[in-house]
């Protein structure tokens, strides 16, 4: 079971977001995106979902420092382990706290607002259950162990983390993990796995051709000079 839980289906589950986002891309282009209903109503929308996407971000930036940076480097960057349980105490819960209340405000509308329920798919609710689900154990499991300097995950988990990407996955390093944060384990893998086939794989999406395409000029047309002249080809100046 141990090898199944952490040697198995985290590659499992990478193999789903890889190939997930590769087949939305090739095969679901108009479906790769977020299905906004803000038509519908956009005055709760504007609060949850920038309370939801700030969180989720807040969220992702400390999975990824507390995974993937080694316990030596903050130590060589004099952060004790002490002030560095306490930034991940109050900013990982503050961050938590707001990713749920996004969620939640998100679920409120989507349920009391009728066109926005009817445009709710099985697939939006299952998204948000285990979402919902995996930030809720994760914050149980940090408040749970909360007292001194708190369960120590980067001597376990993170190193079995980091050990996933040489191959050779150091399934040892989660004996003894609390169960509360294997479960959190579990979970997050499902909902990497879940990623592509959601709203969520929106995230993956960046306008970069924004950055180089050429500027689009709009000009109103003067209604006194409409058939003065006939078009010209090539550029005028500007004003012209």
């Amino acid at each position: 079971m141990r090898t199944l839980l952490w040697g198995v289906i985290p590659y499992v589950a990478f193999v789903l977001l890889v190939a997930g986002i590769v087949y939305r891309y090739r095969y679901d282009k108009f479906g790769w995106t977020t299905r906004s209903s803000q038509v519908y109503e956009s005055k709760l929308l504007n609060i949850a979902s920038p309370m939801f996407h700030y969180g989720i971000l807040f969220v992702l930036v400390g999975h990824l420092v507390g995974l993937f940076i080694p316990e030596s480097w903050t130590q060589k960057a004099a952060i004790k382990e002490h002030t560095y349980h306490l930034l991940s105490l109050y900013g990982g819960t503050a961050a938590g706290i707001m990713l749920v209340i996004g969620i939640l405000l998100l679920l409120y509308r989507r349920r009391t607002n009728t066109p926005v329920f009817r445009a709710t798919t099985n697939n939006d609710k299952l998204m948000y259950a285990v979402l919902l689900t995996s930030i809720t154990i994760g914050m149980t499991a940090k408040l749970t162990h909360a007292s001194g300097d708190g369960y120590n995950y980067r001597e376990s988990i993170a190193p079995w983390a980091r050990s996933l990407f040489t191959l050779q996955p150091d399934i040892d390093r989660m004996s003894g993990v609390p169960v509360l944060y294997q479960i959190h384990a579990v979970v997050g893998m499902a909902l990497i796995a879940l990623v592509p086939f959601t709203r969520l794989i929106h995230m993956f999406s960046a306008p970069l051709q924004y950055l180089f395409r050429p500027y689009v000029v709009y000009r109103s047309r003067d209604p006194r000079r409409v058939g003065a002249r006939g078009d010209r080809r090539g550029w005028e100046k500007t004003g012209s």
